[in-house]
């Protein structure tokens, strides 16, 4: 089992399922899930996929807390008190080494913590996302105002100087007194706006407002999956709906397949375009709009042969469900981070059988899992 002393020490309990091993882990979620999809026939329940227990975390959101000659970068314990959370364990170690170097940074340049009960101070969060396949970094800044940015700008150097691997740097003003991760407003101080990750050997780009996978072991395995399970089912035209950076499709993506990413963020698709030209594949559209409209807004006549869907936490709804019933693509590839919502949007789906059901233990010592499903619509196996 993996340990902890955040933990131990009932400082972090993030993790609720610390003290359980791996195995049993599995075993709990894989048996909620049997039981959630429990009314619907499943033709075959593939093997969970996991991987490393530590080490694995490729973002960290920490709360910026403390004083200006004193800051912690962590959360607030159940005492009230603010803790620390460089050395959580989910982290690699350079990950580690560079927030307790950011926390180093944030006294050197003098940046007061904000206060939430008090509704003042400057830095609310940094946000840090690294690159598995090179150890580079995207670091943000999440400031009240423009105030401190000088005070960023001013110390930077030295930091990347010390730090080469990080390559995009970013301040996003948030202003309002409300538990908000992020505004609208994005400044660049470096000239790299994006960090390029690489999964199966398909370029992935990440933008500071743009979702990432943050487990990238399980990422991998779960895009190379799902394209193995589509190109079983030889399509010429691919869907790929609430697609994020593009990961289902591009690695879906070849001369002979036409793939359609959308996706309603526009950061997101900016990525998705950049990887389609890194690839160099011309078959790939991506369009920032909302997928359920989109779906709604097409002739039949048009409907691909594989529809994947990646949806938020919400799931993919009922008006979607209906659409996806009425098209009847030959197969559907549902990944879903929310088990009870992807159970309800099944029971919607109609006129197809459950083919296969895997999962993909993306976020370890917790009660979270990422499911990928295989839809068959019925006549299409005679």
């Amino acid at each position: 089992m993996l340990t902890c002393r955040y933990y131990s020490q009932g400082k972090c309990r993030s993790c609720n399922w610390l003290e359980q091993p791996v195995e049993q882990q599995l075993a709990s979620k894989s048996a909620k899930l049997e039981s959630l999809l429990g009314s619907l026939q499943v033709d075959s329940w593939l093997p969970p996929i996991s991987g490393p227990q530590a080490g694995f975390r490729n973002k960290a959101k920490m709360v910026v807390l403390g004083a200006a000659h004193e800051p912690v970068l962590g959360i607030v314990g159940p005492d009230g008190e603010p803790v620390s959370l460089c050395d959580c364990p989910l982290y690699p170690e350079d990950m580690q080494q560079l927030l307790h170097r950011l926390e180093k940074f944030v006294q050197q340049a003098g940046i007061p913590p904000y206060r939430v009960d008090k509704a003042r101070g400057e830095l609310k969060f940094i946000l840090l996302t690294r690159a598995a396949h090179s150890g580079e970094y995207l670091l943000r800044f999440v400031l009240r105002s423009h105030t401190a940015i000088e005070r960023i700008e001013r110390n930077l150097p030295q930091l990347l100087a010390e730090y080469p691997q990080i390559k995009v740097v970013s301040v996003n003003i948030q202003p309002v007194h409300m538990a908000r991760l992020e505004g609208e407003e994005e400044i660049f101080l470096t000239e790299a706006t994006r960090l390029e990750e690489v999964f199966n050997g398909v370029p992935l780009f990440i933008r500071p407002k743009s979702f990432f996978q943050t487990n990238p072991q399980v990422a991998a395995d779960l895009y190379r999956t799902a394209r193995d399970w589509v190109n079983e089912l030889n399509p010429s035209k691919v869907w790929d709906l609430f697609c994020g950076v593009g990961g289902f499709g591009l690695h879906c993506a070849s001369k002979a397949v036409d793939v359609t990413g959308i996706e309603i963020e526009a950061e997101a698709i900016a990525c998705a375009k950049l990887s389609a030209e890194a690839l160099g594949l011309d078959n790939l559209s991506f369009s920032a709009l909302d997928s359920t409209g989109f779906a709604q807004g097409q002739d039949a006549a048009e409907v691909p042969d594989v529809i994947i869907v990646n949806p938020p936490r919400r799931g993919i709804g009922e008006q979607l469900c209906l659409s996806l019933s009425a098209f009847a693509p030959k197969a559907i590839v549902y990944s879903s981070c929310n088990p009870v919502t992807l159970a309800k949007d099944l029971e919607l789906i109609e006129g197809y059988d459950i083919k296969r059901v895997q999962l993909f233990d993306m976020f370890p010592h917790t009660e979270h899992a990422e499911v990928l499903v295989l839809l068959l619509r019925q006549d299409a196996e005679r």
